[in-house]
């Protein structure tokens, strides 16, 4: 199982200064962080972000691992409601994802990705948090399979886990990027595809008989 970020007791100084990096990152991105900035925007001492993260990459890790432990939280909670059909949690999930692009959570997540790549002693933490999302789906999709009456064979669990991830990440640069040229048409497919699942079909868009 995936050690998902933790939840941590930041004391109040900690916390102001963790809004503050979460505000700037979101509006600002990482060319605008500073200790200085950060400080400032949070009201406290500047020596203060040394004295809880160490330094600003810290920092921003600690940000993202937050940021990421409410999100996870909620779709869990989404995922674990027992009345709900895996087509209405999909559409949720869907919802959740915009909800997630305006609150700027791709965006400081895509900023940390970037800056693993030339730093391996953070981009274990940051490949941390993928793994954690990885493992909210592979719930997901476990208990969809069982729903639908699904093999290994017609829907892979790896394999979707995998897809959704990539296709939520693409999804998030394009849409960063300004582009969303097909994204509702793809949700569109997806989402009548699922729709046939509900109905009694199968993968291969046949019903069963």
């Amino acid at each position: 199982m995936a050690a998902e970020p933790q939840r941590v007791a930041w004391g109040s100084g900690a916390e102001a200064l963790l809004d503050a990096a979460e505000r700037l990152l979101v509006t600002e991105g990482r060319d605008g962080l500073t200790t200085r900035r950060v400080a400032r925007s949070a009201g406290v001492n500047q020596g203060l972000v040394y004295h809880h993260f160490g330094s600003l990459e810290e920092l921003m890790l600690a940000v993202l691992e937050r940021f990421t432990t409410r999100l996870i939280e909620r779709q869990k909670a989404m995922y674990a409601e027992p009345r709900l059909p895996f087509l209405a949690k999909w559409r949720s999930a869907m919802a959740y994802l915009e909800q997630d692009l305006a609150a700027g959570y791709p965006k400081v997540w895509m900023e940390l990705q970037a800056l693993g790549w030339n730093r391996p002693e953070l981009r274990a933490r940051v490949a941390a948090v993928n793994e954690a999302w990885r493992s909210v789906l592979r719930g997901a999709f476990s208990a969809a399979r069982e729903e639908y009456g699904l093999t290994e064979e017609q829907l892979p669990l790896e394999a979707a886990v995998s897809m959704v991830m990539t296709f939520n990440q693409g999804i998030e640069v394009e849409r960063l990027s300004g582009i969303s040229t097909g994204h509702a048409a793809l949700l569109e497919w997806i989402d009548s595809w699922l729709a046939g699942l509900e109905r009694g079909g199968t993968p291969n868009g046949h019903a069963d008989h």
